[in-house]
């Protein structure tokens, strides 16, 4: 199905029938159960064509402002888009290629960021560039220590 297809309809109902299906009862509890997943390769899953990453960020956003956790939001974000362009994990040496890739990763992450923590992204980035973190180092989700650290949940 092409992705204009996928807005055709009720796509919040028909991603949320798909989310109740395979046992979860959240779409926030289906994207955590897969957080090295990205976006894409989760509508899929879900959709099979007729949902999509812009759908299932819409809906998780959502449910995050609800409950009071954009926060955990963002960092699981960060680790989706690690582990799809930086599945080796931090560079052993920031030469200009390793340096590109984990700008690109970093600015991918930035876009997805809603803009209520833009700002934060961004100090959380130029963190990690300028204070590197252990090469190898990859977040396996959004509960990572050092994520927790520069990216800490907000007082609700």
């Amino acid at each position: 199905m092409s992705e204009g297809r996928s807005w055709l309809g009720n796509w919040t109902v028909r991603m949320y029938e798909r989310v109740r299906e395979r046992g979860y009862a959240s779409l926030t509890a289906f994207a955590e159960a897969h957080p090295a997943i990205p976006l894409y390769a989760l509508a899929e899953e879900l959709g099979g064509g007729d949902l999509n990453a812009v759908q299932l960020w819409s809906g998780l956003v959502d449910e995050a402002e609800r409950n009071h956790q954009v926060t955990r939001l963002v960092r699981g974000q960060l680790v989706r888009e690690f582990s799809e362009s930086l599945p080796g994990g931090w560079p052993d040496v920031l030469d200009d290629e390793s340096r590109f890739a984990v700008a690109e990763t970093l600015a991918s992450w930035i876009g997805f960021t809603p803009e209520t923590h833009k700002t934060r992204a961004r100090q959380l980035m130029a963190t990690l560039l300028a204070r590197p973190p252990p090469p190898g180092w990859r977040p396996l989700g959004p509960d990572d220590e050092l994520l927790r650290t520069l990216l800490p949940d907000e007082e609700v």
